[in-house]
């Protein structure tokens, strides 16, 4: 297994004689075996145990044996301890997936704060076909069937090729110890189940099922590797980059192969096939709601944005601060004259405005009387109608009031003619965008 190893890092992996390593090590046979692999190729590497506390002694004899093992190899070690079910009871998560989060939480800080490159898992071939098996029976696209990834950004799976037979016959001809966890032997955990009892009855029907699964899925990730290209293409002319980002969907309308576009492309979006579907006849202003993102329908483009927390709904500015930084730049001041203005600054008459200034946004009912109207008065929402704002547009336009709740200015975009400044007017106060 050796010699297959090696050929296999050689051929995926060259760079690793040059870099700085990561192995997680949990005192099983499968990362006992790839640590004693490395240490015989003499890559550079240190080790990292995590000592969950959920069995007892059996944890702890864990960590002791990991500690010998570093000692025999002399290679360095470091572990931490986790407090799982008091974290898992916190966040909501079970055991098992508490553990997950803490350790590949915990080996990215490692890896940053000690300035490693690569962190390598002992995962091997069963591990990935018992991967397919569990994603496979929740319903899964091609990219679930393709079991677990050799690489996954800094996360390096270099046993993959070998099953855990290679795994043990190497162990037992080198008469390595490792440590059983007691956990593995329980049929509780859906992992076990198709281990311990699904996977002999395969290979009792097909002595070379896993091999043969190999190839299939070599084959898998062929082809999922090709339609990545595909979409990265249809990506490229669907998407107007932006807040909101644009989404072509007209490109996609009549294409033979939508509804599989539509899932690669707005999937990571949080939104499912089917809804997509039906809001192809969503009129514009019509929007869908993902758990993290929002999809407006707006004039043949659907608009995405990601969902805001509720933030303040104003914001007071009092005469003698002079400005604002925050949700928006703003700064006023008194002048003797009007000059040139432009969409950025208003100017009002001193005396007709109470402060504070409210700075806020929409609100049911809110009219005011835009400047070059003639004095007549109109609905925010028909002036939005009018200027056709998008449900984005509106959402994110400031108005300015005064103490009083009447309309300024629509920032950036219409004054309000009652309180533009006259010939009679003797203080002005000036208002800009920063």
């Amino acid at each position: 297994m050796l010699a297959a190893f090696q050929h296999h890092l050689q051929q995926h992996f060259p760079f690793l004689w040059q870099k700085k390593l990561i192995l997680t090590i949990s005192g099983g046979i499968d990362s006992v075996v790839l640590a004693h692999l490395l240490h015989e190729l003499e890559l550079p590497f240190m080790m990292a145990h995590c000592n969950f506390q959920l069995r007892g002694e059996e944890s702890e004899g864990d960590q002791r044996f990991v500690e010998a093992l570093s000692r025999e190899l002399s290679v360095p070690l470091v572990t931490k301890r986790f407090e799982t079910k008091a974290y898992g009871k916190a966040q909501g998560l079970n055991t098992q997936l508490a553990a997950r989060v803490l350790r590949y939480e915990w080996f990215e800080a490692l890896r940053q704060e000690q300035g490693y490159d690569y962190i390598l898992t002992a995962h091997q071939a069963n591990d990935s076909w018992e991967t397919f098996l569990i994603n496979t029976s929740r319903g899964t696209g091609l990219k679930g069937l393709l079991g677990i990834p050799t690489r996954n950004g800094a996360i390096l799976r270099p046993l993959l090729p070998f099953s855990r037979e290679e795994i043990l016959a190497f162990a037992t001809e080198r008469a390595l110890c490792w440590r059983e966890d007691s956990s593995n032997s329980s049929d509780a955990y859906t992992r076990n189940k198709i281990r311990h009892h699904l996977s002999p009855i395969l290979k009792e029907v097909h002595p070379l099922f896993f091999k043969n699964f190999e190839k299939t899925q070599a084959l898998l990730q062929l082809t999922y590797d090709f339609l990545q290209e595909s979409i990265a293409r249809y990506r490229q002319e669907c998407f107007v980059e932006g807040e909101p980002t644009i989404f072509l969907i007209e490109k996609l309308r009549l294409h033979p192969h939508r509804r599989f576009l539509l899932h690669e492309l707005l999937s990571p979006y949080g939104f499912d096939v089917e809804s997509l579907e039906r809001f192809l006849q969503a009129d514009t202003g019509k929007y869908l709601a993902s758990d993290t993102h929002r999809l407006l329908s707006n004039r043949g483009q659907w608009l995405i944005s990601r969902l805001r927390e509720v933030a303040p709904t104003a914001f007071y500015l009092q005469a003698e601060t002079g400005e604002i930084n925050h949700p928006i730049a703003l700064c006023w001041q008194q002048v003797d004259e009007v000059e040139a203005s432009g969409a950025g600054c208003l100017y009002v008459d001193r005396d007709k405005v109470q402060f504070p200034l409210c700075l806020r946004k929409r609100k049911e009912g809110d009219l005011f009387y835009p400047y070059g109207m003639g004095g007549q008065k109109k609905t925010l929402r028909k002036y939005f109608k009018d200027e056709k704002y998008t449900m984005y547009d509106k959402e994110n336009q400031w108005l300015l009031t005064d103490s009083t709740d009447q309309i300024l200015w629509v920032i950036g975009k219409r004054a309000d003619e009652r309180f533009r400044p006259s010939p009679h007017t003797q203080h002005i106060l000036c208002i800009k965008l920063k």
